[in-house]
């Protein structure tokens, strides 16, 4: 209960601050790599209290993301080695992280979009990525669908709900997510014919 006050605190805060953008993309870029707290509890009051600027905010939580994915990346290409199975032991098990690899070497494309829908931790998606020296071009192109349609997903939620918004996106975020999720898997399905 403490930590939702000191939450809606912050967010205040972050609402009535001139470096409001600055605030979501650092935030999205540590809940990307290493906070593994939804950003939803943030943004969508956030957005709620400034709806003039409410596409900029997703797009910002968006370019956040990103960069956190590329330093995700980067950590898996160049480190992996030497701090791989440390991340692995924090975030997974060294027996999801080979099956996330194999499937990084033969779907990877479909397979960091998806995880980048799934409430899993995209992190494993980056580390995997960057580990098997998955294409970066189609590793970005990949995050930039799956948290666009996050991002982008809750500002169309906010833009139409308004005020219910935050009420509509927990009543329906599961329902949303295995919806999402399950459009993804059935174009790799597709795409795999």
């Amino acid at each position: 209960m403490a930590l939702t006050a000191e939450l809606k605190q912050k967010t205040k805060r972050l609402v009535e601050s001139k470096n409001m953008l600055k605030g979501i993309t650092v935030a999205s870029f540590l809940e990307s790599t290493i906070v593994p707290i939804p950003l939803e509890a943030v943004m969508v009051p956030l957005m709620q209290a400034r709806r003039e600027k409410l596409w900029l905010i997703a797009l910002m939580a968006t370019v956040g993301c990103v960069m956190g994915a590329l330093f995700g990346y980067a950590l898996g290409y160049y480190l992996f080695d030497a701090v791989g199975d440390s991340v692995i032991e924090l975030l997974s098990s060294q027996s999801q992280f080979e099956q996330v690899k194999a499937q990084m070497q033969s779907q990877g494309f479909w397979f960091v979009l998806t995880l980048g829908i799934a409430p899993v931790p995209f992190q494993i998606a980056m580390l995997a990525a960057g580990a098997t020296k998955f294409s970066l071009l189609q590793f970005l192109i990949a995050t930039c669908i799956a948290r666009s349609l996050r991002y982008f997903g809750l500002a169309a939620v906010v833009y139409f709900a308004g005020d219910q918004a935050e009420k509509l996106i927990k009543q329906h975020k599961i329902k949303a997510v295995i919806f999402t999720t399950a459009i993804v898997l059935l174009a790799w399905w597709i795409a795999s014919r």
